[in-house]
């Protein structure tokens, strides 16, 4: 290339004879080289996606958390807590029998256990009711 010439537009190939280019790549073992397929690699052998969580896990203790809350504004809602009780033993059942496709085994525990107190506390709210006498019809008739 002299000087009056001009340059080669961006992008295109060296002129031929020129000591610019650099040769292929090449492997040590003489092996074809380069950097391989586009893109991003697949995944190994054995590659499982994430757990999935169990719905009957979420159930259990948002009803329990409302079974609770239950119990404070009116006792007879802590019966919900039986909902997260049923739902949390369905979902620790089904989380096991998965074999690790869902997740969520904490979820079902805390349901369960926010169910117990619900009802726990809802049979206790009752029976204090009864036993106070807050229904005394006496002072209607």
């Amino acid at each position: 290339m002299s000087n009056n010439e001009p340059p080669p537009p961006y992008g295109s190939p060296p002129p031929p004879g020129e000591g610019g280019a650099y040769p292929p790549y090449t492997a040590p073992g003489g092996q074809g080289g380069g950097y391989g397929g586009y893109g991003y690699p697949q995944p190994g052998y054995g590659y499982q996606p994430a757990p999935q969580q169990s719905v009957l896990a979420i159930v259990s203790l948002v009803s329990g958390i409302i079974g609770l809350a239950g119990v404070c504004c009116c006792g007879f809602l802590g019966v919900v807590g039986v909902v997260a009780v049923i739902c949390g033993i369905l979902a620790k059942k089904e989380i096991r029998e998965s074999h690790g496709a869902k997740s969520g085994d904490g979820l079902a525990l805390a349901g369960i256990i926010t169910g117990g107190i619900g009802i726990a506390l809802g049979i206790a709210s009752v029976v204090l009711v009864f036993a106070l006498g807050a229904f005394d019809y006496s002072y209607y008739g």
